[in-house]
């Protein structure tokens, strides 16, 4: 599955530099606005270590962890929604992720400068919600006119879009979120074609100091008030230790690195795994000497979906799975010991996929 996050935020928040840690792409970072004009795209590895410990086990040719593509957008600034700096460019590379990252500026260093001239990451947060909620109420503006017209003529179809559509637009008016509208299943229906850029969901990553990583200050504790509202997650991040960190390539220096800044993982870690729920996703694995490799799928997918993920002639032609949970391959040390032991299950179409399942598919097309 082809899923993109975008990180967005005010120029000169450590969006660059924490996009440089998370991927392999390199974005310019320098202390000053519009440094990205750009979008930068990089594959981010998803870490899991259940994938290694089955290589482990296996051995196999190749091992393929799954992935979730990241954009760097731009610095946004007040007016974006009006087509100011960029802005409607910016807004477009929105509208194109699933799940929106957005950095908030939680340190003090006066040799970085801040765009609006002084730290307030609520500020900040409310400078980037507004042009967003602007573009969004925008869009809905739009459809509202045809919807209207079409209304007039009694079309019970367009008179439930005008419903729906008068919701979002009084909410919008008031500066709230398309995500924390009090709307039916039925109602979001009408603005699925809309993309709303406020309907993604969001994580606030709160860029500390290094010396703030492990104790929260006041500006992290004022972002997870207001993000309460909106139901959002929100992880801190020290960006400038992070760069530190993936410049290190041998595994036991990153290890007394960490230790060092009293770190268990990567912050990094932390933001893609956080990303990856805040999308709805799990992993099952496939597994054989050829290949141990972790596939992305929506929670909740069938058997026949997830083996739509690999191909689509998996999902058309589906007879069933052999279905093995990963602590049991895990314990029992081999695909055939979880065999001899019973603990393998033949799985139909109507089996929901468990995160962590070892999974082979029988198809005939």
């Amino acid at each position: 599955m082809a899923l993109k996050c975008g990180i967005v935020g005010l120029p000169n928040v450590g969006k660059s530099t924490l996009f440089n840690c998370l991927s392999n792409a390199k974005a310019q970072s320098a202390n000053f606005p519009f440094c990205t004009i750009e979008p930068n795209v990089g594959v981010i590895t998803v870490p899991d270590e259940r994938l290694n410990k089955l290589a482990d086990l296996i051995d196999p040719e190749n091992v393929q962890p799954t992935t979730i593509d990241i954009v760097d957008i731009a610095g946004l600034v007040k007016g974006a929604s009006r087509g100011e700096g960029l802005g409607n460019k910016f807004l477009g590379n929105i509208r194109e992720t699933d799940a929106i990252i957005h950095v908030l500026r939680c340190f003090d260093d006066g040799n970085v400068v801040h765009v609006d001239g002084s730290v307030d990451p609520i500020r900040d947060k409310e400078t980037i919600d507004y042009e967003l909620i602007m573009k969004d109420l925008e869009a809905v503006e739009k459809k509202l006119e045809k919807v209207n017209k079409a209304a007039k003529t009694g079309n019970k179809e367009a008179i439930k879009a005008q419903e729906a559509l008068n919701k979002y637009k009084s909410h919008f008016e008031d500066g709230k979120a398309a995500r924390s509208a009090e709307v039916t299943e039925d109602q979001k229906e009408h603005v699925l074609d809309l993309f709303l850029l406020t309907n993604k969901p969001i994580l606030y990553v709160c860029n500390v100091s290094e010396t703030e990583v492990n104790d929260e200050n006041e500006y992290v504790k004022r972002v997870r008030e207001a993000a309460k509202e909106e139901n959002a997650q929100v992880i801190v991040i020290a960006a400038a230790l992070e760069a530190d960190i993936a410049e290190l390539e041998d595994a036991d220096e990153r290890t007394m690195f960490l230790e060092d800044a009293g770190l268990s993982e990567p912050g990094v870690n932390k933001l893609i795994k956080s990303a990856y729920s805040l999308l709805n996703l799990q992993t099952y694995f496939t597994a054989g000497k050829k290949e141990v490799r972790a596939w992305t799928i929506k929670k909740g997918m069938t058997a026949p979906q997830a083996a739509g993920v690999i191909h689509t002639d998996f999902e058309r032609g589906f007879i069933k799975a052999e279905v093995i949970k990963f602590e049991d391959w895990i314990n029992f040390g081999s695909e055939q010991a979880v065999k001899e032991a019973g603990k393998m299950s033949m799985e139909g179409k109507e089996y929901i996929v468990q995160d962590g399942d070892v999974m082979h598919f029988k198809f005939n097309v």
